[in-house]
């Protein structure tokens, strides 16, 4: 039961953060999951509601979507994120943990986290830096988030943040940040779905990998959509401004607490 209302609450949560930040359910549920089942396993089944809770923001927003952007951004995304997805299948069963202990609690980190952590602050920072601040990226640099996003998200999960911080440059609405966003994430999700589920569907329950969990599948997405619909009430009244300040804010706390081990 305590699994349940962990991911519930989670879900519901970290779905309306994601409604104005453009991402964050991906990369705050999958450790909840970690917390009981194995890690390829999470990262899929984190996949499979992250999936279905963009379709569900895409059927409501599609109209909104930034059509130039989701083309020049989207197809790149989708070839890098089958790579890393790819890779992730390949690597299921290797386990590399760097664990450390502060007042008696244990910390696990890897070094793709660690890494992920650090380009995360590294594009934060630039991102911020007062001379590039108040600039747009030109289109040119839209195929590159492509690639690097998708190819994260394909191998980790960590799709949102790197988009974030490209799209954040481009100057639009929150209501066509947001769309575009989804439209975007729906696209690699569907991709490395592909490729997961040639994993999953092969394993029983005696592999070392585990078989997918669909009773919480099916809670944490419900609650997902749940606060996708609470958040979407409130999207006219938001400003680009303060989804700048709360991505911002999301960037810096998933960085650190990848590198730590807390995520």
């Amino acid at each position: 039961m305590l699994s349940f209302v962990m991911v519930g609450c989670a879900a519901l949560l970290t779905a309306i953060l994601t409604m104005f930040s453009g991402f964050g359910l991906g990369t705050l549920l999958m450790p909840v999951f970690a917390l009981f089942f194995p890690l390829p396993v999470a990262v899929a089944s984190t996949a499979l509601v992250h999936g279905a809770n963009n379709l569900f923001k895409v059927s409501l927003m599609h109209r909104d979507a930034d059509k130039a952007v989701v083309l020049r951004f989207g197809l790149t995304a989708v070839a890098a994120a089958w790579c890393g997805a790819w890779i992730l299948s390949q690597l299921a069963h290797w386990t590399l943990d760097i664990r450390w202990q502060w007042f008696a609690v244990d910390f696990v980190t890897t070094p793709l986290n660690i890494t992920l952590g650090l380009l995360i602050l590294a594009f934060t920072a630039i991102d911020h830096w007062p001379t590039l601040k108040k600039k747009q990226l030109a289109p040119r640099w839209l195929p590159v988030g492509g690639i690097i996003s998708g190819f994260f998200g394909g191998l980790s999960g960590h799709q949102g943040a790197f988009r974030s911080m490209f799209l954040l440059s481009y100057g639009l609405t929150p209501k066509t940040f947001v769309a575009t966003q989804a439209v975007l994430a729906t696209m690699v999700d569907t991709t490395r779905l592909l490729v997961y589920g040639t994993l999953l569907l092969t394993v029983d329950a005696t592999d070392s990998i585990g078989a997918i969990d669909w009773p919480h599948i099916l809670v944490a997405t419900v609650c997902a959509f749940i606060g996708t619909l609470t958040a979407r009430k409130y999207l006219e009244k938001i400003k680009i401004a303060f989804v700048r300040r709360l991505t911002t804010f999301m960037l810096v706390l998933v960085a650190v607490g990848l590198i730590l081990g807390i995520l």
